[in-house]
């Protein structure tokens, strides 16, 4: 299947097109939006969450991926293959997290152009037909290998709010682990508590879990989290020791 995760956002003509465009060149693939309101033009924010959600995504999915505040500009377009799925986007960082969780990678550059390329729109003319074509198994577009950029220093984890999801619960770019139950969370001089789900703390409350994608997320039961804690995409977070 072919999956989009972009910061176009639900409304406009932007989704609608790629959809249509990913249509015509893999007419018999599901097409599926995974996400349309990634963290807007905050590439580095959005490839956390992307890695994320594309854990749970079988093998052979191809997600076309579109945060490219610099479309137009010096930043190359890519296809990278890692752990068997493929990505196609903008080599601005959105690829980056997945390239460094995973355990293998490919990188290839794209050097095939479409007739008519728009300078502000290479989600639509170029990204979506060559993940059309990869659904197939169609390699014949021209690329190139590539090492793929420097992640030597990218983090594996993000300490810091990556996404606010429709119920003002902040997910973070901090994956789950066994050691860190019953941590705690600092955020804006507050400390959280870990519970293991909503019911386990009083209505009102703020704490932290780990979310449906593996990721560390904080919430309020009954409440919105964004508002109540003043968080944002790129607020920080500490994680503490368990106490004594």
């Amino acid at each position: 299947m072919i999956l989009l995760f972009t910061d176009f956002g639900a409304e406009g003509p932007y989704l609608g097109q790629m959809q249509a465009v990913l249509q015509c060149g893999a007419p018999t693939q599901p097409i599926i939006n995974l996400l349309s309101n990634a963290p807007a033009g905050e590439p580095e924010l959005a490839s956390y969450l992307l890695a994320a959600l594309a854990r749970q995504c079988p093998s052979h999915t191809v997600l076309v991926c579109v945060v490219d505040p610099g479309v137009g500009g010096e930043r190359l377009a890519v296809a990278l293959e890692a752990d068997g799925r493929w990505y196609v986007g903008p080599d601005n960082g959105l690829l980056n997290t997945v390239a460094r969780q995973a355990r293998q990678t490919r990188w290839r550059i794209i050097e095939w152009r479409p007739e008519i390329l728009s300078s502000t729109f290479h989600g639509r003319d170029l990204f979506a037909p060559i993940a059309a074509r990869i659904s197939l198994g169609d390699f014949s577009w021209a690329h190139s290998d590539w090492s793929g950029p420097d992640l030597r220093y990218w983090p594996a984890d993000r300490a810091a709010v990556i996404y606010c999801d429709h119920y003002g619960n902040a997910m973070t770019g901090v994956r789950y682990r066994d050691q860190l139950a019953g941590a705690g969370l600092i955020v804006n001089g507050r400390r959280l508590e870990w519970a293991e789900t909503f019911c386990r703390v009083a209505p009102g409350e703020p704490f932290w879990y780990c979310n449906s994608a593996g990721l560390v997320e904080i919430a309020v039961n009954r409440g919105r989290a964004d508002r109540a804690l003043e968080l944002a995409p790129g607020t920080e977070i500490r994680m503490e020791q368990v106490r004594d």
